[in-house]
């Protein structure tokens, strides 16, 4: 299936041929040699060989020769103004390195939100992710329009994207960890968030932006705003999202403070369902999985950050295996200061083999691609969309260069993605146009966007010095 165009416009085609295709479909379907039509903003073919003769309106024709094309990544987890706070307190736990931090992230402005978003969205976007998603929940007072200044950016970098409007409402003198002046109020928080949704969430099968609702965590926000916030999502119709089992020390703070464990708690308030996911998922028992797998509730696996801050190694294996829906993250910069999905692809393999119960069978190659793209996909309800290549879903897909010294002795494409050093992007297709060309984006300034990042991390340490 095509995209419809003006009855005065044809619709023009794309075609990349004579490449390796992984197209990650329900029977992880693999061509050696094949090719990939693209016509307007969706996939019309994608077969092995050459691709069909005679088709009109073909207006470029790539030759894949030592490429593989899959599906774009697709990111599920991130905070993006982090990239104004990476490298800080590099030696913390989860809870520390909050607390060190919330006082800095607490004076953020919606400049800094822009310029923080333009280098999470251009790092990802260069190496491959064509869905990227932001979960922002700190909105000091006075601060500006900043889920406008994230959505913007997106908008800028030619991404497609999904807003978590976050929030939080327990402070320190609430029993929670966020500074006093850091948090807003249950009602204000419920309002802004309803406010994002209607102003910029788009219900369509090609949507380039929509909004989820996405109180922060347990141990920063109020159990009323979880269940209100559940219940504004659903009213509207949107996903929700949060972090959950995250840590030990999280675990600890749910038993005495709600006299449960995360997934118990999560339950009664409303908090476990096919529109739910939830990032980090660490700490999993055998019932915590059991249920993720009976509400379908999602989970965002971020392998880096988990390493980074020491918070464990997720049970993936064992969630696959139950069927609960996982996808991957990068999260947020100041926790996985590289700012790349690519590079979890093989961090989610390396990692899940450490554990003691799995080791080498925890995940293979192809999994893990899964993982970032269908898996993504799924977590973010769009896996009827996106998420891989088949006639009739849009067209956002990467051409990775497997030709150079860094893959040139791996004979399968797929693992000399996964398991190799991170591939050259050639081509980065989002809703049928090109974002990426031999590795440059092609709608932003990289140089521009270190120099304005750099400069706004100074301005926030500035002020955080002199608060």
């Amino acid at each position: 299936m095509a995209a419809s165009a003006a009855p005065d416009q044809p619709i023009e085609r794309i075609v990349i041929e004579n490449c390796a295709v992984a197209t990650v479909d329900a029977g992880d379907t693999e061509y050696a040699d094949g090719h990939v039509v693209v016509a307007g903003n969706r996939i019309e073919s994608v077969g092995a060989g050459k691709a069909p003769e005679q088709l009109e309106n073909v207006v470029r024709r790539i030759d894949g020769t030592g490429h593989l094309v899959t599906p774009g990544l697709v990111n599920t987890h991130h905070h993006f103004y982090q990239w104004i706070t990476r490298g800080l307190a590099t030696d913390h736990n989860l809870f520390d390195w909050l607390v060190a931090l919330y006082p800095t992230w607490a004076r953020i402005d919606e400049q800094m939100v822009h310029s923080a978003a333009q280098g999470s969205l251009a790092m990802m976007a260069r190496g491959g992710v064509t869905t990227a998603m932001d979960h922002h929940y700190v909105f000091p007072k006075d601060s500006g329009d900043l889920s406008g200044a994230i959505i913007h950016a997106a908008s800028d970098m030619g991404v497609r994207f999904t807003l978590a409007r976050g929030s939080m409402d327990r402070s320190e003198k609430d029993g929670g960890l966020p500074p006093d002046f850091a948090v807003e109020s249950l009602e204000g928080a419920l309002a802004a968030t309803e406010e994002t949704i209607d102003k910029h969430h788009d219900a369509s099968f090609d949507a380039m932006t929509q909004i989820a609702v996405a109180p922060c965590s347990p141990f920063s926000v109020s159990t009323e705003l979880l269940k209100q916030g559940a219940e504004l999502a659903r009213r509207k119709g949107v996903r929700l999202h949060t972090h959950g089992s995250e840590t030990v020390e999280e675990e600890q703070f749910c038993h005495e403070l709600f006299g449960m464990g995360p997934t118990d708690y999560f339950e009664s308030t409303g908090w476990l369902g096919e529109d739910v996911w939830m990032a980090h998922c660490v700490h999993m028992n055998d019932s915590d999985i059991a249920a993720f797998a009976r509400t379908r509730t999602g989970v965002a696996h971020c392998p880096s950050s988990n390493a980074r801050l020491a918070a464990g190694i997720a049970r993936v294996p064992d969630m696959l295996a139950a069927g609960v829906p996982v996808g991957l993250g990068v999260d947020g910069t100041a926790s996985n200061e590289s700012g790349e999905l690519h590079t979890e692809l093989r961090n989610a393999l390396l990692i899940n083999r450490l554990s003691a119960v799995h080791r080498e069978a925890a995940l293979n190659a192809r999994q893990a691609l899964r993982l970032g793209t269908y898996g993504g996909a799924q977590v973010l309800g769009r896996a009827g969309q996106i998420g891989s290549l088949e006639p009739g879903k849009l067209a956002d897909l990467v051409l990775w260069k497997l030709d150079t010294l860094a893959h040139s002795s791996v004979a399968d494409p797929v693992t000399a993605l996964v398991f190799g050093a991170a591939a050259p992007v050639t081509l980065s297709l989002v809703n049928g146009r090109p974002v990426v060309e031999n590795g440059r984006l092609l709608h932003a300034d990289e140089d521009g966007i270190a120099r304005s990042t750099r400069a706004q991390a100074q301005r926030l340490a500035r002020i955080a010095a002199g608060a």
